[in-house]
């Protein structure tokens, strides 16, 4: 009945360039090099002033209530999305029950 097709491959059309040829070449091995003293480690200090905690606080503080804010307005959006749509399908189940009722 239904048999697939399958497709032929295309004859390429115009010139094909043949691939380039890669040449080997020999590898020289690198001239040893004098040994590398590692530097000491320098970590800087990092120093909070009760201005700098109390900067930190106000922001760790903003930044929770900014997105507890968007989350639960999402979360508001949601539920009265979920409710208008159980408003609408009880509204037209109870149209499509009277009118069989009619019948």
């Amino acid at each position: 009945m239904l048999r697939p097709k399958i497709p032929t491959m295309p004859t390429p059309t115009g010139i094909a360039t043949p691939p380039a040829v890669v040449h080997p070449t020999a590898v020289e091995p690198a001239p040893p090099a004098a040994p590398v003293v590692p530097a000491p480690a320098f970590r800087p200090v990092v120093q909070l002033t009760p201005g700098t905690a109390l900067a930190l606080v106000g922001a760790g503080t903003a930044v929770v209530l900014v997105v507890g804010t968007v989350l639960v307005s999402m979360l508001l959006a949601t539920a009265v999305t979920a409710a208008s749509v159980a408003v609408c399908a009880l509204v037209v189940r109870s149209l499509i029950g009277q009118q069989h009722k009619r019948r």
